[in-house]
């Protein structure tokens, strides 16, 4: 908390000198109009980041939903509801997840997708598949289809080279209610 802390005051110390800078050297280069503006101009550019940061759950949109669930071709033809969304970051990691209240059709007809691809399991252990592999890093994009006893379950893992994390994200579909969950990690 503390670190975060003192990052936060040494970015808002940026933005604040860099914005009286912009201000500054054009007064004194003597175009004072144009200083104001350009400070007005950054000053509300940052504000504007600064309030997409901090209200992005907030933002989150049933296209932004389904854009992420269509990355791993689930597709939503009814309607639905976003039920909670959060989302969470530090430094090197990544955090989002979401749970939407799906119709009975989506249900059945996503279900039978993920049991009718080529390599669905009824498998406990496939939960840990992409875990300790030598391609980690540099291997090929993997999509994983499961079921456990609550849920089915697909999965997307994609290498990002090395040096980078790569994209996790796991799609839940409950068999007792019609809620699906999102999940991406990056860490």
């Amino acid at each position: 908390m503390g670190l975060f802390l003192i990052i936060g005051l040494i970015l808002i110390a940026i933005v604040c000198g860099l914005t009286y800078l912009l201000y500054w050297i054009p007064k004194k280069l003597g175009y004072p109009k144009i200083g104001k503006y350009l400070s007005i101009l950054v000053g509300l550019f940052f504000c504007v980041i600064a309030f997409l940061t901090v209200f992005k759950d907030q933002l989150f949109t049933k296209n932004d939903a389904k854009k992420l669930l269509g990355e791993q071709d689930i597709h939503l033809l009814d309607n639905f509801e976003i039920i909670e969304n959060e989302s969470s970051s530090a430094i090197g990691d990544y955090y989002h997840t979401f749970i939407l209240g799906i119709t009975v059709k989506d249900k059945a007809r996503i279900i039978n997708e993920i049991r009718s691809s080529k390599n669905f399991h009824f498998d406990k252990e496939t939960e840990t598949y992409f875990d300790n592999r030598e391609d980690y890093y540099n291997g090929p994009k993997r999509i994983k289809n499961y079921e456990t006893e609550t849920q089915f379950i697909r999965e997307l893992f994609e290498p990002q080279g090395n040096g980078y994390a790569p994209t996790w994200r796991k799609i839940e579909i409950e068999k007792q209610s019609n809620k699906i969950t999102f999940e991406d990690i990056d860490e």
